[in-house]
C-alpha cells in the first residue's frame, strides 16, 4: 500500500506502480485512488488521464534507474573498464530487485502511453553512451574505427533483450553470471584486450 508519509502526486504513483504490477499491466484510475487513499478527482487533477498517470509511473522508474546506474550511480573509480563493468552490474541489479522491471522493458514498452517516455530515455542513453564510447576512442581504450553511434545503439538493444529474457524466465539466472555474459559480449562488441585494463589504470596512477 503506498505510504502515508509522502506526497499525494508521489502515493498516487506508487498507488498506480502497485495496481500495474499486480494486475499484470492493467490499471483503473478508481483502483488507484482507493490503494492511495485519495479521490479519484485528485488522481485525474495530477495526472490527467490514465495514459498520463502510467507515463509518470514509467518515467519514475526510468528516473531511479537513470540515479542507480548512470548519471545518479557512484561507481568504480579504478578504470574505464572497471567503471563500465560495474555500471552493467548495477543496471542487471536494478532491474532484478524492482518489481516493476518485467513490466516496464516487457509488455508496457510497446503501450502508447508510455511510448515518448520510452524514446526520451532511449535518446539520452544513446547520447550519453556514444559519448562515452568516444572518450574510450580518446583514451586508446576503444579501437577508433568503431562507430560509436552505431555500436552503443547495439549495445543497448542487446542488453535490453537479454534482460527481457532474464526476467521473464520461471527461474532467472544468477545476476553475476548474467553480467559477466552482458560484459564479454560488450568486451567483444569494442574489441578490448587485456591490455585496455591496464593501460587505463597505468594512466589514472601517473595522474
Amino acid at each position: 500500500m503506498a505510504a502515508k508519509g509522502v506526497g499525494t502526486r508521489e502515493r498516487l504513483i506508487c498507488a498506480a506502480q502497485e495496481e500495474l504490477v499486480q494486475s499484470q499491466g492493467h490499471l483503473e484510475m478508481q483502483a488507484v485512488a482507493k490503494r492511495a487513499r485519495v479521490s479519484v478527482g485528485l488522481a485525474y487533477h495530477h495526472f490527467g488521464s490514465k495514459a498520463g498517470l502510467i507515463a509518470a509511473v514509467v518515467e519514475e522508474f526510468y528516473r531511479r534507474l537513470d540515479e542507480a546506474a548512470f548519471s545518479g550511480a557512484k561507481l568504480s573509480s579504478e578504470s574505464w573498464v572497471h567503471r563500465e563493468r560495474a555500471r552493467i552490474a548495477a543496471y542487471v541489479a536494478f532491474h532484478y530487485d524492482h518489481p516493476f522491471a518485467p513490466l516496464v522493458i516487457g509488455a508496457l514498452s510497446r503501450a502508447s502511453e508510455v511510448l515518448d517516455v520510452e524514446i526520451a530515455f532511449t535518446n539520452r542513453q544513446l547520447a550519453a553512451g556514444a559519448l562515452m564510447l568516444q572518450d574510450a576512442q580518446r583514451d586508446g581504450i576503444v579501437p577508433d574505427d568503431v562507430d560509436p553511434h552505431l555500436t552503443i545503439a547495439l549495445m543497448i538493444g542487446g542488453i535490453r533483450q537479454a534482460l527481457i529474457g532474464a526476467l521473464m524466465r520461471k527461474r532467472r539466472p544468477n545476476p553475476e553470471k548474467l553480467t559477466s555474459d552482458i560484459w564479454a559480449f560488450i568486451a567483444a562488441a569494442l574489441r578490448l584486450n587485456r591490455n585496455s585494463n591496464a593501460r587505463v589504470s597505468n594512466r589514472n596512477k601517473v595522474a
